[in-house]
C-alpha cells in the first residue's frame, strides 16, 4: 500500500474501526488545521522562558555565554523536531513518541516514555495553576490563591472539554498574543538601540561590559543550555497533536519549516536586543519577578507606560496557554496508552465529539491534587513532585531521537523508498545523533555542582536527578513483566493506522 492510499485509509477510519472481539475502536476527529499546528509548535517555545529565564541568562554566562547556550540547543532543538516530522507525516498518531518508541525500539520504553510524557505534563498543570495565582496577586495582592487557581483550572479544562477544534482556536490565539509581543518588542529594541527612541544611541557598548561578552566558564554556560533546554520544551507538541491534523503529511512539514526559523528570530535576537540594551551585570536580569522581566525593563527604558501590568497580563496568557496545551498533551497520551492496552481500558473511550473525556478529567484531577499538595508540609510534597517531572521533557527528546534513528534504518532496511516519506529530515543520520548526545549531556549534567564540590550532596543530587532513575524503573519494570526485546529493524512495524483492528480486517 502507498503512504498516500494508507494516509487515506487512516482518515477514513477516523469515527470508528473493529478489533478482532467486534468491539469498535474510536478515532480522534481531525479537526487542526495547518495554522492551528504551526501554532501549537511555536506557542509552546514561546512563554515565561524567554520573558523570563532569558534575562538569568543574560545575567549569568554574560550575552555571548547566553547566544551560544541558547544556539546550541536551538540547532539540538531543530533536529529533534525534524526527527519527530519525519515519523508523525508518515505516522500521525496521537500517541506520538510513544507509539514510535514500542514500533521501533522496544515495546518497555515506549511504554516508559508515554507515562513520563504524561506524568511530565499533569505535574506542569499544577504548576501553571501555581503561577496563575502569584501574577494575579500583582493586581490583587489580599486576593484567595484557590479563586484564581479554580479559575485557570476551570477554563482549560473547558477549551480541553468542548472539542479540538476550541483547543486548536484557543491556542492559535494565545499563541498570536506572544508572537505580536515579541514583534513588538524588537521593533522597539532595534529603534533604541539606534537612538531613534529613548533618544541615546546604544550601539554595542553594553555588549563588552566587564567581562563580557563571556561571563563564567564552560560549567557556567553549561547551566545555561539546561535553562536553553527547558525554555525550548513543548516544541514537541505538534507530534502529538498530528493525530488530530486533517492533512498530516502537509501541515506538520510546512509547521516544522515555519517554525524553526521563526523561533531562531525570536529567541537569537530577542537576547541579542536585551544584552545590547540592558547591561548583563544589572542585578535585576537574574529577577523572576515580571515587574524586572528583561522586557518590562526594556519598554521601561522605552517610556513604554504600564509596561508592568502589559506584560503581567502577556505572561498570564502565556502560562494559560502552557496550562492548555499541558492538558491536551497529556490527555492524548493517557488515551493512546489506554488504546495499546498499557494504561486502563477505562481511559481509551471518547466521547461523540472525538474527545477524550475520561482521560481529561483523571488528568485534571491529577494536576489538581499536585497543587493541592503544595498547601500542605510547606509545599514538600509539591518540589518533590516538580523535580521528578524535571528532566521528564529531555527524557522525551532523547526517545524521539533514537526513535527516529531506528525509524530511518529500519525504513531502508525493509527496501522502502524514501522517495515515500511525505517529509525527510536533512542531515540524518547526524541530527538525531547530535540531539541524543546533547540531551543526554544535559540530563547529566543536571546538578553537576553536587558532586564537584569535595564531598557529594546526596541531598542536591536526589533533588536533581529523581525523575531519571524513576523512568529507568518504569521502562525496566515493564520489561521484565512483558519480556520486551528489541524490535528487530527487518519486523519494526509501519502500519499507518497504528492499532491491532487494521491488521485484524485485512
Amino acid at each position: 500500500m502507498s503512504n498516500h492510499a494508507a494516509e487515506q485509509t487512516y482518515v477514513a477510519k477516523n469515527e470508528s474501526i473493529s478489533t478482532t472481539a467486534g468491539e469498535p475502536v474510536q478515532e480522534l476527529k481531525r479537526n487542526l488545521k495547518s495554522r492551528h499546528l504551526t501554532m501549537i509548535a511555536l506557542g509552546g517555545t514561546i512563554g515565561t522562558g524567554l520573558f523570563l529565564a532569558s534575562g538569568t541568562a543574560i545575567h549569568t554566562a554574560g550575552p555571548g555565554g547566553a547566544l551560544l547556550a541558547y544556539g546550541a540547543i536551538g540547532m539540538m532543538v531543530y533536529f529533534v523536531m525534524v526527527s519527530l516530522a519525519e515519523m508523525s507525516a508518515f505516522m500521525p498518531v496521537a500517541g506520538s513518541f510513544s507509539t514510535y518508541g514500542s514500533r521501533f525500539v522496544d515495546p518497555a520504553l515506549g511504554f516508559a516514555l508515554g507515562w513520563n510524557y504524561w506524568y511530565n505534563w499533569a505535574i506542569t498543570i499544577a504548576s501553571e495553576l501555581a503561577a496563575v495565582t502569584l501574577i494575579m496577586k500583582f493586581w490583587f495582592p489580599d486576593s484567595p490563591s484557590f479563586l484564581w487557581s479554580g479559575l485557570c483550572l476551570g477554563i482549560i479544562f473547558l477549551l480541553n472539554y468542548l472539542s479540538v477544534k476550541g483547543f486548536g482556536e484557543s491556542e492559535y490565539w494565545f499563541s498570536m498574543i506572544k508572537v505580536v509581543t515579541v514583534i513588538v518588542f524588537l521593533i522597539v529594541g532595534v529603534l533604541m538601540i539606534f537612538g531613534i527612541m529613548g533618544g541615546e544611541f546604544i550601539g554595542f557598548k553594553n555588549f563588552n561590559v566587564g567581562e563580557g561578552p563571556f561571563n563564567g566558564g564552560f560549567m557556567t554556560i553549561l547551566g545555561i543550555f539546561m535553562a536553553a533546554g527547558y525554555s525550548f520544551q513543548g516544541t514537541e507538541l505538534f507530534g502529538v497533536a498530528a493525530g488530530e491534523t486533517d492533512n498530516p503529511s502537509k501541515s506538520i512539514p510546512k509547521a516544522v519549516r515555519s517554525v524553526f526559523w521563526r523561533i531562531l528570530l525570536f529567541y537569537i535576537f530577542a537576547i541579542l536586543v536585551i544584552s545590547l540594551i540592558i547591561p548583563y551585570t544589572t542585578e535585576s536580569l537574574a529577577s523572576e519577578d515580571v515587574t524586572v522581566s528583561p522586557f518590562t525593563l526594556v519598554f521601561d527604558q522605552a517610556g513604554i507606560a504600564f509596561a508592568a501590568s502589559v506584560m503581567n497580563a502577556i505572561i498570564l496568557t502565556s502560562v494559560m496557554s502552557a496550562g492548555s496545551s499541558g492538558l491536551y498533551a497529556s490527555t492524548r497520551m493517557l488515551w493512546d496508552l489506554a488504546r495499546e492496552g498499557k494504561a486502563p481500558k477505562f481511559f481509551g473511550q471518547l466521547d461523540k465529539r472525538g474527545v477524550p473525556v475520561r482521560a481529561l478529567v483523571a488528568t485534571s484531577l491529577v494536576g489538581c491534587l499536585a497543587f493541592l499538595a503544595s498547601f500542605f508540609g510547606d509545599g514538600a510534597v509539591y518540589i518533590w513532585l516538580l523535580n521528578a517531572s524535571g528532566m521528564s521533557g529531555f527524557i522525551a527528546w532523547v526517545g524521539i531521537s533514537l526513535s527516529h534513528y531506528r525509524f530511518r534504518r529500519a525504513y531502508v532496511a525493509q527496501g522502502r523508498s524514501l522517495d515515500d516519506l511525505p517529509y525527510r529530515a536533512k542531515w540524518f543520520p547526524f541530527g538525531p545523533l547530535f540531539a541524543l548526545a546533547l540531551c543526554i549531556l544535559v540530563i547529566l549534567g543536571q546538578n553537576y555542582s553536587a558532586f564537584t564540590n569535595g564531598s557529594i550532596d546526596w541531598n542536591g543530587a536526589l533533588v536533581s536527578y529523581i525523575g531519571l532513575p524513576l523512568f529507568i524503573a518504569v521502562w525496566l519494570g515493564y520489561k521484565v513483566v512483558k519480556k520486551t526485546k528489541i524490535v528487530p529493524l527487518k519486523e519494526c512495524d509501519f502500519n499507518v493506522v497504528g492499532d491491532k483492528s487494521e491488521k485484524s480486517t485485512q
